[in-house]
């Protein structure tokens, strides 16, 4: 009978500890991908706000800029794609990405025209823009090192067998647009007219 309690408090207490090891994994996991959320929600609300500075800049600029009406086309195109996609998804990383380029197009047009750089509400909004771009920047950043750590954890043995029998899954990092790494180039020339 000594035998038996002896093997069932062995049982118990091995249950125990395997139900710990489980319960605690599951909630590392938890905790990260809820890190990674937050990172996320940091980083639509930084582009949000640019998407929110964004009609006022190019208001500021069209009277002047109405030969550059291609790249206010790519920026509603780009804003609009954005407004479509679910947070998360690679979908609206790529429609972030693309409203980064159109603005960066815009931005350059700015500066080379001479009107613009004076008027002091383009000056104001330029800075706003600025300082949101570098917030943006900081937010992807800190979004990138949540999902780095959060996939490492996913991917790693044994935590693996744990996170896909519970759903979860390795999630997007965000990267730059292909083809940033250049400057974008802008056709200043006035169209002739026929």
């Amino acid at each position: 009978m000594r035998g038996a309690t002896i093997a069932a408090v062995i049982v118990v207490v091995v249950a125990v500890l395997v139900y710990g090891t489980f319960a605690g994994t599951y909630n590392r996991l938890v905790q990260a991908n809820q890190q990674v959320n937050a990172a996320q929600a940091d980083v639509e609300t930084q582009l949000q706000r640019r998407f929110d500075l964004i009609p006022n800049l190019v208001e500021s600029t069209k009277a002047v800029l109405i030969q550059e009406r291609t790249v206010f086309e790519a920026l509603a195109t780009a804003r609009t794609q954005y407004a479509g996609t679910r947070p998360g998804t690679p979908e609206r990383v790529e429609a972030a990405n693309q409203v980064q380029g159109a603005l960066a197009r815009l931005l350059v047009i700015v500066e080379n025209y001479p009107v613009l750089r004076s008027s002091e509400t383009v000056q104001s909004l330029m800075r706003e823009l600025a300082s949101t771009e570098n917030q943006v920047a900081y937010a992807r950043r800190g979004y990138n090192a949540a999902v780095q750590a959060y996939d490492t954890m996913v991917q790693s043995f044994p935590t693996n067998l744990l996170a896909s029998s519970f759903g979860f899954r390795p999630r997007p990092y965000f990267q730059a647009q292909p083809g940033s790494e250049q400057a974008p180039r802008v056709n200043l020339s006035v169209p002739a007219k026929p």
